[in-house]
């Protein structure tokens, strides 16, 4: 038998120290059911009517990057969210049939001597994106607010200067004549947990699994509050947050990608392709504290509807 990671953490933590309403939420959801009930459906999207959505949209990506490479535009998507909230799907969904020169995805790893040395916002100037290109960040400069924050990675001075200087940051890209999309995926406890659950014993998946994710399992609370204020100090009118709960992974990636496709004009654009993004699980910043709004028992207590 294959030893699971990390000595088998994640089950441990399900077994023995998880809330129990949390658990419970968890044992009675079954494949393709919803385990927080705050969630406003409470199945999964059905796979036809995800594929025949997709396939739609990414026409619609085909001729946006198009216009993008043909007219000089510049657009930056920052993906953010808590660990398993599904960025990676989301952001391989949006970029697969993208041209990695025009549409670049970027992934930093942990700072080097060097960069930790450099002005904070220093290492991601280099991967803006030029004239008719697409920069997609997986994670971002929003570490500082949330992960640092909460893993005791930087000090609170450092953080103070970073929500100083960030709105100047963000404000110089949009002067610049890039559009800038800000994407934050929120997933559930009972969803987060299960989600890690599920890499934990698949041998396909286990290295998306990392240290952070199990010092995290104990700091939902302290995430929650780093994640409400930093959202709260840097949404801007022009840098706002695009909140899309992604505990359904079916329907958060149609709302990423329709948020990408209606945030620029683009030659031959279709709107009724892209369709309506479904406002009960895609808003504003506010979204993302009710679909945090968990109780000490770590599980919402909002009811759901069908879906």
């Amino acid at each position: 038998m294959t030893s699971l990671p990390f000595d088998g953490a994640i089950s441990r933590y399900y077994r023995d120290t998880a809330p129990p309403a949390l658990r419970k939420a968890i044992a009675a959801a079954d494949d393709g059911d919803m385990p927080d009930p705050a969630f406003p459906y409470r199945k999964e999207m059905k796979k036809k009517d995800y594929s025949r959505h997709m396939d739609a949209l990414q026409i619609e990506l085909a001729k946006l990057q198009s216009d993008v490479k043909a007219t000089g535009k510049r657009l930056v998507v920052v993906f953010e969210g808590r660990d398993a909230s599904g960025k990676g799907g989301t952001i391989k969904r949006l970029t697969e049939n993208l041209n990695p020169r025009v549409a670049a995805v970027v992934a930093l790893p942990k700072p080097s001597d060097r960069e930790a040395a450099q002005w904070y916002f220093q290492r991601y100037i280099d991967w803006l994106p030029a004239q008719g290109e697409i920069a997609i960040f997986d994670r971002s400069w929003y570490n500082r607010g949330i992960v640092e924050h909460v893993m005791g990675f930087c000090t609170p001075d450092e953080r103070e200067r970073f929500f100083y200087q960030l709105p100047e940051f963000e404000r110089l890209m949009v002067d610049e004549g890039i559009t800038l999309l800000k994407i934050w995926l929120d997933v559930s406890r009972p969803e987060q947990l299960r989600r890690f659950l599920a890499r934990e014993k698949d041998l396909l998946k286990q290295w998306k699994l990392s240290p952070i994710d199990i010092e995290g399992l104990g700091k939902w609370d302290e995430y929650t509050a780093a994640i409400t204020e930093t959202l709260t100090r840097s949404d801007r009118p022009y840098a706002p947050w695009t909140v899309i709960r992604s505990d359904d992974k079916l329907r958060a990636r149609i709302a990423a990608v329709q948020a990408v496709l209606s945030a620029m004009d683009y030659a031959h654009k279709d709107t009724a392709a892209i369709g309506a993004i479904d406002p009960a699980i895609c808003g504003g910043r506010d979204l993302a504290q009710v679909a945090d709004g968990v109780g000490a028992d770590g599980v919402g207590a909002a009811d759901g509807a069908d879906g």
